[in-house]
């Protein structure tokens, strides 16, 4: 099983439905998709994201690189440290309209929704091809289903 690495409090308050932010206990607003807008959003995202994932790759080899001593073609310590930058203000990017960043190794999203009057979270997770799956708000990750 993937391990998912939790970012910091990249979080968005937004926009129209009251939530309640996880681990939190305070409520926060937050913007809310229809799965049709989710998906057209992802699909717009879509050449960011192989973008990130790129930079993400990048970053893992000249760590690599330079915790071993070795010679990276990709530069040194500026150049993480420049990598490190682009994929964090990709994330914040992202992050800033109003979809959550779950994780970045795998790339992880959720678009916060509504289902049968339910909160959902409509979610991407990198190697899907759309937004398929969803799940409650309120069971994360291992509650996915078909859409």
């Amino acid at each position: 099983m993937s391990e998912y690495h939790r970012l910091g409090p990249i979080v968005r308050t937004g926009l129209t439905v009251a939530g309640v932010a996880a681990g939190r206990g305070s409520d926060i607003l937050v913007a809310m998709f229809t799965l049709d807008e989710a998906r057209a959003r992802l699909a717009e995202l879509l050449p960011r994201l192989e973008e990130l994932v790129g930079v993400r790759a990048d970053l893992a080899e000249l760590r690599a690189d330079l915790d071993t001593g070795a010679q990276s073609e990709l530069g040194g310590l500026a150049e993480a440290k420049a990598l490190e930058a682009r994929l964090y203000a990709g994330l914040e990017e992202i992050a800033e309209q109003d979809i959550e960043v779950k994780g970045f190794a795998p790339l992880l999203l959720d678009f916060p929704g509504e289902l049968d009057g339910r909160p959902v979270r409509w979610c991407w997770l990198e190697g899907d091809t759309g937004i398929d799956w969803y799940h409650r708000s309120d069971t994360g990750f291992a509650g996915r289903r078909p859409c």
